[in-house]
């Protein structure tokens, strides 16, 4: 089934993404199209693994105590009925990744840059903005398919909502619960297509342990917000390559 470098890209995915508490579902979308795979089995296999490497990463955090749940229901609340919505659309890629990229791209610069407060205090949203937040978010990963922490990680830190674990924990969850909403609804109206996924899992999940270890207990909080920053160019600009 494998292109000889698909195992490798996969794991390098899974270990830069989850070390920031993201399942890789962009990642793995961009592997998989560069490596010749048809675009009906890509979305539900992406978000197949999205649930192992983000299970994994919520594990880790969780266990360091990097997640705060009080924070991570009303966002969630509003994502899954959401995201199971947008996993019944076909969405036209080509102008909506262009305009996903610039918005990506911009939000990766304020995270890699230093900013000029360092802000260590954190305030959790309002209940209206967090559940308009989890449900636009929900949407757009439905639509996409992806588990929607890379549009939440960063508007967390930028806002002042958490720290960068807590952040970190809490979008490890939201993917998880965001990819399983969205899995249901795109297999509910596309029925069931997907790679053999065993090779695939091992190679996700191997990279998930390590990684989602690593940004829980040995990555700083600055290195937290530059690898983010970077999770964030890789997806811009992968989603310029697949609309150009």
């Amino acid at each position: 089934m494998a292109h000889p470098a698909l195992l490798p890209l996969i794991f390098l995915v899974a270990l830069l993404y989850s070390s920031v508490g993201h399942g890789g579902a962009s990642g793995y979308l961009a592997a998989l199209a560069l490596c010749g795979f048809a675009p009906a089995e890509m979305k539900a296999s992406a978000l197949i693994l999205n649930l192992l490497v983000a299970g994994i990463a919520f594990f880790n955090y969780w266990k360091a105590g990097h997640f705060n749940a009080r924070l991570f229901w009303p966002f969630a609340a509003a994502s899954i009925p959401l995201a199971f919505l947008g996993g019944l659309i076909q969405l036209p890629p080509r102008t909506y990744s262009l305009l996903l990229a610039a918005a990506l791209a911009v939000a990766a610069w304020r995270l890699i840059l230093p900013s000029g407060a360092p802000g260590s205090r954190s305030t959790p949203p309002s209940l209206p903005a967090a559940a308009a937040t989890g449900g636009g978010i929900g949407l757009l990963s439905g639509l996409v398919g992806v588990g929607g922490g890379i549009f939440l990680s960063p508007l967390m830190i930028l806002l002042g909502w958490a720290d960068a674990k807590t952040t970190a924990g809490v979008s490890a969850a939201f993917i998880w619960v965001n990819s399983a909403a969205g899995l249901y609804g795109h297999l509910s109206q596309q029925g069931a297509q997907t790679l053999s996924l065993w090779p695939l899992a091992a190679a996700a999940g191997a990279g998930g342990l390590a990684g989602s270890y690593a940004g829980a207990k040995k990555l700083t909080a600055v290195w937290l917000r530059r690898l983010l920053g970077l999770v964030l160019l890789i997806a811009a600009f992968k989603l310029v390559r697949v609309a150009l």
